[in-house]
């Protein structure tokens, strides 16, 4: 099978992050791809954003009004169908938004490093954009091994 291609569009809205983690995310976006069996060309774009921000989005698109670590916006449809784009432009999973405190916080509680979590919640967003939920216990077990595969051989 061919290897999947990727475009990642990372756009860091708290001026503290995105450069220096601009390969992780990649990575950790290609593995997720590459454990899902795809090929061909594809675009994500990852957004690093203050609580406020997540807040704000968490409210408007989900009607709970608390800062959470990730959110997805994926652009296919539960039922498979993706937004439309020319033959020759990759196909765009849609958007991936990470809260840059919260990941902060989170590592210190799991007491890993702020790259791993950085790596857990790309893996999360992204798994979220290939389809997969974590609303009933088989869903979340589910999605959970595979994060664990994309992540099981990066650093802690």
């Amino acid at each position: 099978m061919a290897e999947p291609r990727l475009e990642v569009e990372l756009v860091d809205e708290t001026g503290a992050t995105a450069s220096d983690h601009r390969d992780l995310v990649r990575d950790v976006a290609l593995r997720a791809l590459r454990r899902e069996g795809l090929a061909g060309d594809y675009r994500v774009t990852l957004t690093i954003v203050p609580d406020r921000r997540i807040r704000a989005l968490n409210r408007a698109h989900r009607g709970v009004d608390r800062v959470t670590d990730v959110l997805s916006f994926p652009l296919a449809g539960p039922d498979g169908t993706a937004f439309v784009l020319p033959p020759s432009e990759p196909t765009h999973l849609g958007d991936v938004v990470v809260a840059l405190d919260q990941a902060r916080r989170q590592a210190a509680r799991y007491r890993h490093s702020f790259e791993r979590e950085l790596a857990y919640l790309t893996a999360h967003g992204i798994l979220h954009l290939l389809g997969y939920d974590h609303e009933a216990e088989a869903e979340r077990a589910r999605m959970r091994a595979r994060e664990e595969e994309i992540l099981a051989d990066l650093p802690r």
